[in-house]
């Protein structure tokens, strides 16, 4: 009737197999009234059987699937359908890796199957780095014997990529024109030339930085677009490490943390685009600096792996587990609403526009380190 395993870190493993999952299916098709009603939803609803199985699915999520070539859809489980890269973490699929303890859409099912409806909202990283913000509607169902839940598809990206990329935007630029405006109104009140040259300096530092923000935005807003071209070039990695490090060493986010670059880095060449791949690493820099560590050191690096040239960038800050399993989903963050951009477009600058590959572990031995390989 259906196969066993206990392979699972958060949801059951267990599947119906092909012969109840049919007979599931028509007991459903039967009923007009249910049919009726679910087709006259405009959201994307599925009908999931006791093992969180698709037994039924609307024409709208029907459409969906054959847009993402997904065909046909009876006995798959929905992160298996959106293509979640933590469906394909487990031999057991959606809702048995350690990462779907954290995810909405398994855990709306699981308080359906108490028997009381439950919205929450899910954040899909893809096998192909896309983003996938949803609203999930889980609705428990008695149907002849048959335990089931009607799981409704909010599509939430536009709505919520527009209002994070505003709320990032302003937050960043607010930072850097505030520290424009502070030094300028002291620069008004000091008469000593070496005073007066030091901090027109540091203006000019912070107005730099300001239009390196308002670049990144763009390059981010075309990169989610697919308009993003890639400038490929020849480029020295430790020309790209003292870059970053000057900076950085002299950032406004950094107050206190020494950024520095590891003696046995090696001087590789690399074939790539210059402007994306140091938006990459400072985007694991400046994540190194926010970390909540004292004393911190920022260690830079670059060395020979395999046929490919690795960068890494390290902390000593600990990564808690919890994070580790949401790290680079769009818009997750620990520092607040409206952050999270900076882990996410690692992965969709440096995989899908560079061809490299993004990773990072975390330990109490060796701190946390992130890796771009090319």
């Amino acid at each position: 009737m259906f196969e066993n395993s206990n392979l699972t870190c958060h949801a059951t493993a267990t599947r119906y197999t092909n012969g109840e999952l049919k007979y599931q299916s028509n007991i459903i098709l039967k009923n007009k009234q249910l049919v009726n009603f679910v087709e006259s939803i405009s959201q994307m609803v599925i009908i999931l059987n006791k093992y969180r199985q698709v037994v039924y699915a609307n024409k709208n999520y029907l459409n969906f699937c054959k847009s993402i070539d997904h065909d046909p859809v009876l006995g798959k489980r929905p992160g298996e359908i959106f293509n979640c890269r933590n469906a394909f973490k487990s031999i057991n699929g959606c809702g048995t890796s350690i990462n779907c303890k954290s995810c909405g859409a398994v855990n709306a099912i699981l308080e359906s199957q108490k028997g009381k409806k439950s919205t929450k909202d899910c954040q899909i990283l893809t096998t192909d780095n896309n983003a996938v913000d949803l609203k999930i509607t889980a609705t428990p169902l008695n149907l002849e014997g048959e335990k089931l839940t009607i799981f409704s598809v909010l599509d939430l990206r536009s709505e919520k990529r527009r209002i994070s990329l505003e709320r990032v935007f302003i937050h960043d630029i607010l930072n850097s024109a505030g520290a424009i405006s502070g030094l300028s109104a002291i620069l008004k009140e000091i008469n000593d030339p070496n005073d007066i040259a030091e901090i027109a300096s540091t203006i000019e530092l912070a107005a730099s930085n300001l239009i390196e923000e308002i670049k990144a935005q763009r390059e981010f807003s075309a990169a989610e677009r697919g308009d993003l071209q890639a400038n490929i070039s020849e480029v020295e990695s430790l020309s790209v490490l003292k870059e970053l490090q000057k900076l950085y060493n002299n950032h406004e986010l950094n107050l206190d943390k020494t950024i520095w670059i590891n003696p046995n880095a090696e001087n590789l060449s690399v074939n790539t685009d210059r402007i994306l791949i140091k938006r990459i690493l400072g985007n694991m820099i400046k994540n190194a600096i926010e970390a909540n560590q004292p004393d911190d050191e920022i260690t830079l690096n670059c060395f020979k792996k395999d046929n490919s040239v690795c960068f890494s960038i390290q902390n000593k800050s600990v990564i808690p587990d919890v994070v580790q399993r949401e790290l680079f989903k769009r818009f997750y963050s620990t520092k607040g609403a409206g952050r999270g951009l900076g882990t996410y477009s690692m992965k969709l600058l440096g995989e899908n526009y560079l061809g490299g590959k993004v990773w990072f572990s975390s330990n109490q031995e060796e701190g946390t380190t992130f890796y771009f390989e090319l």
